[in-house]
């Protein structure tokens, strides 16, 4: 299935069904008062986050979406029927933005998650409603109004908890197929990722975490270079970023000036798209030790955290032949689910203080006010 994570559509809510103007008629009522009834409301359209998609690929070929619109009232004050909402699946992770304001709607990023992004028509009135002691008899009805008209952009960004960094052919493809089921394109050439991949690595039995490997990204790229810029978005949802270096590049480069390259590309996507993704912590992992010895692969490291004045985690690697992935993996492990048990207890002090606010605020708007006089 082809990979789509941006697409355009364009949504319309039905409108609102028109009351009717009737008057009740029967055998031996030959005036009967007003009975028509109101129109019914709009359907909605409604966005559902479906863990079983991975791609926008269906939005792809079909860009417009209609919900149904209500029906018109009927005689006998029968309301009209309401129109049929309109619920488009799309991938958890999908981003919903309003293509005329560059608002963003809403971000579905649970499963079963479901977001209003057009609102029905409201029902038109019947003549009945309009019935009074001086109009007995009116025949004035009202139209339903329109349902909303939306164009949406959809962006799909990657659940994952680690994010895989570096240029071309650092080894991202070959360590995620060592630590994963996952089975990525692996070749000696640039850009044999194409598309971004997920793996699930369980270093214990229920105990597991998401990486996810994006294609190889290259100086410029936050300007449009290579494939980086369309694929960087991916890794903001992230909780730590792994940068894939190659000790012993093909093309001979610097392994420090490549490393110093990416992170340049790193602070000139976020200052350009107003990302948080350089701000995220980076573990540096010294890929393809196999090829060299013990005692140049210690020196090549040393000189590189020497002159980078590196502070963060870093690790020595063989994603070929699986040495050091293991150790690699509990530590990845241990520290996403620090993050994770750190964030559910901020969220559970931030709801436990906006509570104390709110029975704070009722007290203080039911408690007894008295003046100052009436005190003394």
């Amino acid at each position: 299935m082809k990979f789509v994570d941006e697409v355009t559509i364009k949504v319309k809510a039905g409108d609102g069904g028109s009351g009717l103007s009737s008057f009740r008629r029967e055998k031996y009522i030959p005036k009967g008062g007003p009975d028509g009834g109101d129109g019914g409301d709009g359907g909605n359209v409604f966005l559902l986050a479906d863990e079983e998609l991975n791609t926008l690929v269906d939005y792809r070929y079909v860009r417009y979406y209609g919900a149904e619109n209500g029906k018109k009232g009927g005689a006998k004050n029968c309301t009209g029927a309401k129109g049929d909402d309109l619920i488009l699946s799309v991938p958890v992770g999908t981003r919903v933005i309003n293509r005329e304001t560059n608002e963003q709607i809403g971000d579905l990023s649970r499963p079963g998650e479901k977001l209003l992004v057009a609102q029905g028509g409201f029902h038109g009135l019947g003549n009945t409603r309009f019935k009074s002691s001086v109009n007995r008899a009116p025949r004035q009805t009202s139209k339903g109004s329109p349902g909303d008209f939306r164009e949406l952009k959809l962006e799909l960004r990657v659940l994952a908890d680690v994010g895989l960094l570096g240029l071309p052919n650092a080894g991202k493809s070959t360590f995620i197929r060592a630590v994963s089921a996952a089975t990525p394109k692996v070749a000696d050439y640039p850009f044999t990722t194409l598309i971004p991949n997920l793996g699930v690595v369980a270093p214990e039995p229920h105990r597991s975490f998401v990486i996810a490997d994006i294609p190889g990204v290259i100086e410029g790229a936050a300007e449009g270079a290579g494939l980086g810029v369309r694929f960087l978005k991916h890794l903001s949802r992230t909780r730590l970023l792994l940068h894939l270096v190659d000790l012993k590049p093909f093309d001979e480069s610097d392994p420090l000036e490549n490393i110093v390259s990416i992170h340049n590309e790193l602070k000139r996507y976020s200052k350009s798209y107003e990302s948080d993704l350089s701000e995220k912590e980076i573990w540096l992992v010294f890929n393809k030790c196999d090829l060299l010895d013990d005692a140049e692969v210690e020196q090549a490291k040393n000189e590189i955290l020497s002159k980078l004045a590196w502070q963060g985690a870093h690790y020595v690697i063989s994603g070929l032949e699986g040495q050091g992935t293991r150790q690699l993996c509990f530590d990845m492990l241990e520290h996403i689910e620090a993050q994770k048990q750190e964030s559910i207890e901020a969220e559970i002090l931030r709801d436990e203080q906006n509570s104390v606010e709110e029975n704070n605020l009722v007290n203080s708007e039911t408690s007894p006010k008295y003046d100052e006089q009436e005190k003394s």
